[in-house]
């Protein structure tokens, strides 16, 4: 049973196959097995997840099953705010801080009937592509210990993957959601910018980062992305960003009617050849479906990642620096040290103004090809998952997600293949403003063609 979709245990609580107690318990169990391998979960809420269970329980004998996932285990990504429990963000100067309330996502994760589990690992501030802080340490990939599972959602993707929860809730601000989805084997979405409340993240979505970070599921069955982005959905009153857009139904796409582009070089960094096998195959799988399937790559997608750093580089890290300044951090990660690197002494003020109509105008572009496709098919990475410390010195090859970040379309992925080395290979389908159920469709039927999650050998 914790190797079932989300959905599935709703059902099974329903029919009283099972209880929330004991599914509740059976993913305690696997966390505390998988756990010291794997570094995922950094904070545990066996004991409250408990008795909430027991609630939930008691609430269904009563005939008061509170939701969609009534009685089932979840758990959340360390820089959401929960009451009660650790939000630092993996910066030094926040260790001990204990959210005051529950963020958006979680509040309505909770009144879905979900019962968080514990909180799981991530960069500092979420701002690098591997889960490893000087908070909580690193957290391991489950195919391979050597690995890491992604960032900034690694600790989730990793204990998904690995049986210890169903869904996790993550945020995405540059593949923080896709990437870990496709080093770690399992399902994730980056709904479009605004679809999902940000209320209650940390660091805050502010300024920029507003324009291109967004909140979505990660789970093992693609199902389950549906389910909870359906929940997770629609203006809060808080964050303004937040537009109340309806969500349409994947059930209703005919992936037949469909025209795709696929491509498997972005102009930037050439994929490996297992990922350009596994795209490939992915593209033929949505031909023999009936979709019309072209390959044609994006114009202007080569310069991606080249306005998506100048954006963290136009201040010259000072909005970085106020950022740990105000946390009290005075050591940072070899990631953040990175990233610092990166952003040079930033920008003047005609400079930057240049950059914003820069961003509006490749934006156009980049929509204008939409105007003959409904889903762009792509690599996740140029690569499966990254020896650790890998990110670094390969940081092109996380363009692939970066791009979309960019655009702020949705972008499902679901594995579709396999390395050479055994690791787990995701494919991206990207689709147009607010087609969340576009691109859950394409990546439904990919996962029905090619099985999506399978279970790590390791553990």
């Amino acid at each position: 049973m914790i190797y079932a979709s989300a959905t599935a245990m709703a059902e099974a609580i329903r029919r009283k196959e099972i209880s929330s107690a004991e599914l509740v318990e059976l993913h305690l169990r696997r966390i505390e097995q998988v756990n010291p391998a794997l570094n995922a979960v950094v904070y545990s809420l066996a004991e409250r997840a408990r008795e909430e269970a027991r609630e939930a329980d008691a609430a269904m004998a009563r005939g008061d099953a509170t939701g969609p996932l009534h009685g089932v285990p979840m758990t959340v990504k360390e820089a959401w705010e929960s009451a009660g429990v650790p939000c630092t963000g993996g910066t030094l100067g926040r260790k001990g801080f204990i959210g005051a309330r529950d963020s958006t996502v979680v509040a309505r994760a909770r009144a879905a009937g979900a019962i968080p589990l514990g909180v799981t690992n991530t960069p500092e501030l979420s701002m690098a592509f591997e889960s490893d802080n000087l908070v909580y340490g690193r957290s391991n990939n489950p195919y391979d210990l050597g690995r890491t599972p992604g960032g900034s959602g690694g600790g989730g993707a990793a204990i998904v993957a690995a049986g210890g929860a169903p869904w996790e809730i993550g945020a995405d601000l540059g593949g923080s959601i896709r990437l870990p989805s496709h080093f770690s084997g399992i399902a994730g979405i980056k709904p479009t910018v605004g679809r999902v409340p940000m209320t209650g993240y940390f660091p805050p979505s502010v300024g920029m980062v507003q324009m291109f970070c967004a909140a979505g599921p990660m789970a093992r069955r693609v199902e389950d992305l549906a389910l909870t982005l359906r929940f997770l959905s629609g203006p809060d009153g808080i964050d303004t960003a937040c537009a109340p857009v309806p969500f349409g139904d994947p059930a209703a796409v005919d992936v037949q009617k469909l025209r795709i582009a696929f491509h498997t070089d972005n102009g930037i960094i050439a994929a490996s050849p297992d990922t350009v096998t596994t795209v490939r195959a992915a593209a033929k799988a949505l031909s023999d479906a009936g979709a019309r399937v072209e390959e044609a790559r994006p114009p202007g997608v080569e310069q991606s990642f080249e306005i998506f750093l100048a954006t963290f580089a136009a201040d010259g890290g000072a909005g970085l620096r106020h950022l740990l300044d105000a946390c009290g951090t005075t050591q940072t990660s070899r990631f953040i040290q990175a990233l610092f690197a990166i952003t040079g002494e930033g920008f003047p003020p005609a400079q930057f103004g240049g950059l914003l109509a820069r961003i509006s105008m490749w934006r156009a572009q980049m929509l204008s090809f939409l105007a003959n496709y409904d889903v762009i098919l792509a690599p996740v990475n140029a690569f499966p998952a990254l020896p650790h410390g890998g990110s670094i010195e390969l940081l092109p090859a996380f363009s692939y997600t970066a791009a979309y970040n960019l655009t702020g379309w949705p972008g499902a992925v679901v594995r579709c293949g396999t390395s050479a080395e055994g690791l787990p290979i995701g494919v991206q389908a990207v689709a147009g403003p607010w087609r969340e159920d576009v691109a859950l469709a394409v990546v439904a039927h990919l996962e029905t063609v090619f099985g999506g999650w399978q279970q790590p050998a390791t553990l």
